[in-house]
């Protein structure tokens, strides 16, 4: 394996790395966000509409020629940046840059009454699925007038009032003012890759200036929020805080407390007091979603309507025990082994491991963020985890219940 960090000629920084004998080479270019999103919806149809048409080349053109070179393409829009990224054959590396330069650099943004309706029929059905809702109603309250909080039924309240030129001059704006940040992960010789790579994006423009967006604001009550939905048969229940992020110091420890509570299976502290002991539970788990402005930790519970008070009951008992009780260092050392594990069936792929040094890249945190993230994780103790969750678990939360 051979790696490599440098720079195309405006900057771009690049991150290299070469896996010997694997076919197919993986290409991830990452675009921050450089403002607040104009409206809930708009940063969504940048995502949909760069891929349905260029200067020379129709939509059915383009699908066409990815799928005639067997080039595996997504564009996706994430909360902090704009992720472009592909897998190919060794061999069709060079059409794959050509292709995916014409979109990143021409795309018409064609299509846009027909993706807009596609959009809203697929919001709608993803807002059928009760998790769905309580989970969507989460959000928006715990990120309340933030961009992070335009979920699905904000998208879906703002979606007539969307025009093409809104979109249109949001990508502008990303491509215009953000930074960006390339990862090429394969078997191919670096100068091979690299002049290509320079050639096609070395002359976009790339700003190093700090984003203009801003943290969410401090969460400085608890909200408890209702749904009905009079066709649901179960409770959805989803309790959640605001804590730190990727790059705080108690990102380690925060992971590690997820593992342990809900997030490992089976054998997670929810599962088995909820679902295996009282029987509350058809599903139970805890989340850690991060940003790079922000993170929620949530506990979450499917259960019988009439069990909504003695599951939230529950949770209190377990946020309790971890606050006050020392976990066991078996439990501890279980906890490390499990993220470790789950980390190295992440970077498994070319393309997973070109995904994930992008996301490192474009947050700021540096292309050996996990590696160094690994040592962190093997060194926390049980104090730690007693401390993070006792900072953290505090009465400014949100809960968001969908109940029939």
């Amino acid at each position: 394996m051979e790696n490599k960090i440098t720079k195309l000629k405006n900057n771009i920084e690049f991150f290299y790395k070469r896996n010997l004998d694997t076919p197919r080479v993986a290409l991830c270019l990452n675009f921050a966000l450089p403002d607040f999103e104009a409206a809930p919806g708009v940063n969504s149809l940048v995502a949909r509409l760069l891929f349905k048409g260029t200067k020379t080349k129709s939509a059915e053109v383009i699908a066409d020629e990815f799928d005639k070179n067997g080039i595996d393409f997504t564009v996706e829009m994430k909360q902090d940046y704009l992720r472009f990224r592909f897998l190919c054959l060794n061999e069709d590396f060079e059409k794959a840059v050509e292709l995916v330069t014409d979109l990143v650099k021409n795309s018409t943004f064609e299509c846009f009454d027909t993706e807009v309706a596609k959009l809203q029929g697929e919001i709608v059905a993803e807002l059928d699925s009760p998790r769905g809702k309580a989970l969507d109603n989460y959000c928006k309250n715990l990120f309340e007038n933030h961009y992070y909080g335009y979920t699905n039924t904000k998208i879906l309240e703002n979606l007539e009032n969307i025009t093409k030129d809104q979109v249109v001059n949001a990508y502008k704006d990303i491509l215009n003012n953000g930074k960006k940040i390339l990862t090429f992960v394969g078997d191919l010789d670096f100068e091979k890759a690299f002049e290509l790579l320079d050639e096609n994006f070395g002359d976009l423009p790339n700003s190093n200036q700090k984003s203009s967006c801003n943290a969410p604001f401090a969460l400085n009550d608890k909200k408890e929020v209702e749904i009905l939905k009079p066709d649901a048969n179960q409770a959805h229940i989803i309790k959640g805080w605001r804590v730190d992020s990727l790059n705080g110091e108690d990102y380690p420890a925060l992971i590690l407390l997820n593992i342990i509570l809900g997030a490992s299976g089976l054998s997670s502290r929810l599962f088995l007091e909820l679902r295996d002991k009282k029987g509350l539970a058809y599903v139970v788990r805890s989340s850690y979603d991060t940003f790079a402005l922000g993170a929620s930790f949530s506990i979450y519970i499917a259960t019988e309507p009439k069990n909504i008070e003695v599951s939230l009951k529950g949770f209190e008992e377990e946020i309790e025990k971890i606050k006050t009780i020392l976990v066991s260092e078996e439990e501890l050392e279980n906890a490390k082994n499990n993220i470790l594990g789950k980390w190295a069936f992440t970077f498994e792929t070319n393309s997973q491991q070109a995904c994930n040094y992008a996301h490192y890249g474009i947050l700021g945190l540096g292309f050996d963020f996990n590696e160094i993230t690994k040592e962190k994780v093997k060194s926390v103790t049980a104090e730690q985890i007693k401390a993070c969750a006792n900072k953290y678990f505090n009465d400014k939360f949100v809960t968001s219940i969908l109940k029939p």
